[in-house]
């Protein structure tokens, strides 16, 4: 049976989300092993730093990318500069509350993504949302709520961390479409880019922070065992695969249909971070986890009903007085494509929503990876 463009498209998808759900769950349970085994979340952000600036670099080598970019310094300074503070405090506060909380809960607290980018969205740019998308905030924050009131291994420092990473990630995010988008910036170069910067200006941060401390605590550095350093390095390798496969995906899939991904992704890392760690949690904490990541897919469907609202086709009438008259189809036609002949065929329009990438813009964007 001959398979399609559409069907291998479909299937590649498929395959590379199953890579990223693997890597993305295997890298939190590992991250919280190091971290658990050697608590220094500012020598595990620079690692990760590290890993994406090194190992970014042959893999822009063979895509025939150019590292650098042409940009003057009051560009930097009004572009780059606030993305890489940004990628850096991220890291490191993600890390901070990997250390102190359990994944699940982690991740549960960085499912209020969608209310801090909806309340930055209004605040920033001005942008209103539908009465689904405000009412699809209320699961989520009810199962936050709910699942840090039962939560068994409740640290402030880990919480605020947590809402701390999410928040500026939100940040991070408008701050990116707003000012890259006019700026023809391939998306792994960015990566690369932001990665080497972030290790180069936060190094003496580590050096003068975290070596003292690392030398302070021979006795505990004297017992991380070679099994940890050897995560460590791990860590940071998976790390640079999941950024890598998350950039390709965007690249890929609409902005939508990644953030859909993107929160059945979160899914499986709570669910696999449960299974492998065995982290105790009542009946009530499972049900604030899932009320939450519930909100998640609520508010991308509200997303989703809006977009295909605002992107309905618009077809002209010519009245007998041979006026043009433009309207909006919303029922059953909106699914048909008239040809030149007149005659009218079903448009994939599923298809089109799934796999457009808004005329490769999103290239210009910092994706949503969030480790």
């Amino acid at each position: 049976m001959k398979i399609t463009r559409q069907g291998r498209t479909g299937l590649k998808i498929v395959l590379l989300c199953c890579v990223w759900y693997s890597i993305s769950s295997t890298n939190n349970v590992i991250g919280k092993i190091v971290l658990t085994n050697f608590p220094f979340p500012l020598s595990v952000t620079m690692v990760h730093l590290g890993s994406i600036a090194i190992y970014s670099g042959p893999v822009l080598a063979v895509g025939g990318i150019r590292p650098s970019l042409d940009m003057d310094w009051p560009s930097w300074a009004r572009c780059i500069l606030p993305l890489v503070l940004g990628k850096f405090f991220t890291s490191l506060t993600s890390h901070v509350s990997l250390w102190k909380v359990p994944v699940s809960y982690a991740h549960t607290v960085k499912a209020t993504m969608p209310f801090f980018t909806v309340i930055l969205t209004k605040l920033i740019l001005g942008q209103s949302q539908t009465l689904a998308v405000y009412c699809s905030l209320i699961p989520i924050i009810s199962g936050v709520i709910i699942a840090t009131v039962t939560e068994i291994s409740f640290d402030m420092v880990g919480l605020l961390a947590a809402l701390s990473s999410t928040i500026v990630f939100a940040l991070q995010n408008i701050y990116t479409k707003k000012v890259m988008h006019d700026r023809q910036v391939h998306h792994l170069r960015l990566l690369h880019i932001l990665a080497r910067l972030a290790l180069l200006c936060f190094l003496p941060i580590w050096i003068f922070y975290d070596t003292p401390r690392l030398l302070r605590n021979r006795e505990l550095t004297k017992h991380t065992d070679l099994l940890t350093v050897i995560l460590l390095f791990i860590d940071g390798f998976l790390n640079f695969a999941q950024n890598l496969v998350a950039f390709t995906m965007l690249n890929m899939l609409s902005p939508l249909t990644y953030s859909v991904c993107n929160a059945t992704k979160r899914i499986c890392i709570i669910s696999f971070s449960l299974f492998m760690l065995h982290n105790p949690v009542t009946a009530a904490n499972v049900f604030g986890m899932s009320l939450a990541i519930f909100g998640v897919l609520l508010y991308n469907k509200a997303k989703l009903d809006a977009h295909r609202r605002k992107e309905l086709p618009t077809y002209h009438t010519v009245t007998a007085q041979g006026d043009s008259i433009a309207s909006k189809v919303s029922d059953a036609k909106s699914r048909l494509a008239k040809t030149a002949n007149g005659f009218t065929k079903p448009n994939n329009i599923l298809f089109e929503h799934v796999f457009s990438n808004n005329n490769n813009n999103n290239s210009h964007y910092l994706p949503l990876v969030h480790s």
